[in-house]
């Protein structure tokens, strides 16, 4: 007779309580009735870990992840928003990168067509939480960018302050749709969805990731409220120093025509970056070692 077996026996005996090892066997019954229960509260509380039963989830998330943990750039480019009659206005673009221990900071600049600059600070930590600081056209210093101004056109572009960085890899809801191809590539389809902690406009955010390099060809993130999407398009994908990116993202908002793109000129993958070159005052030239 099983272990378990004998519990269940003793327990529906109605002389149970008299013999000393009934006593002992309702115990342990007890015992793995609660670790049963702990055990179903536990995977409710820690829904992320079913990752670890799905290997391709695991790798997705893996080597996005690492991807971002890893970044150390120095870029400079043009922002340009073209109508959907073909006029075009564009932007000087300057932006680095470095992953520190408390996390990821994004310093981006972009100026003209007149001689105002905006500058933009992004900060991440490793759980996702975003924090952003800007130095707006008029403004003389820099300051907090409050969250209802996140989704804001940045400089009047399909691009918003919020999508100058990947926080959608980090939030805590990852699943994978079904394999799909995007153009000639085989992808990953990640869906995103950020839990009651992650400040976000968007609902939910779709990648389709090369299954190659682990690298996001296309990404369509959904607006919160409104159902709206955005679609991002990746272009020119290489491999510099190890490290894959692209050279042109595109940018398209539903109902919108036109579109943004965002193109990378000139570019280092390994800056060397410390602390002091995120001052958001700091002014980010050409004559800095970019290439």
């Amino acid at each position: 007779m099983t272990f378990l077996r004998r519990v269940v026996m003793l327990s529906r005996s109605r002389k149970f309580g008299q013999y000393p090892e009934a006593r002992w066997a309702n115990c342990a019954f007890g015992v793995i009735r609660v670790s049963v229960v702990l055990l179903v509260l536990v995977s409710q509380v820690h829904p992320s870990r079913a990752s670890a039963a799905n290997p391709d989830l695991e790798t997705v998330l893996t080597g996005s992840r690492q991807r971002i943990e890893k970044l150390d750039y120095r870029v400079t480019g043009r922002l340009t928003r073209v109508e959907g009659n073909g006029k075009r206005t564009s932007y000087k673009f300057a932006a680095k990168a470095h992953w520190f221990p408390d996390g990821l900071r994004v310093l981006c600049e972009i100026s003209g067509p007149g001689s105002e600059k905006t500058s933009v600070l992004l900060h991440m930590t490793v759980s996702g939480h975003v924090t952003i600081e800007a130095v707006l056209p008029g403004e003389k210093g820099a300051s907090v960018l409050p969250f209802e101004r996140w989704n804001e056109p940045l400089v009047g572009t399909d691009f918003s302050y919020e999508d100058m960085v990947e926080s959608q890899f980090f939030w805590k809801n990852q699943a994978l749709q079904t394999t799909e191809k995007y153009g000639a590539r085989d992808c990953f389809v990640l869906k995103s969805v950020p839990g009651s902690e992650d400040r976000t406009y968007y609902d939910s955010v779709t990648s389709w990731i090369d299954r190659g390099i682990l690298f996001p060809v296309h990404v369509v993130k959904t607006l919160r409220g409104t159902g709206q999407q955005k679609e991002f398009i990746y272009y020119g994908l290489r491999q510099v120093g190890g490290a894959w990116s692209a050279s042109q993202v595109e940018a398209k908002l539903q109902g919108k025509t036109g579109s943004s793109i965002l193109a990378i000129e000139f570019g280092s993958g390994k800056a060397n970056l410390a602390r002091k070159d995120f001052n958001i005052g700091h002014s980010t030239s050409q004559e800095e070692k970019v290439k």
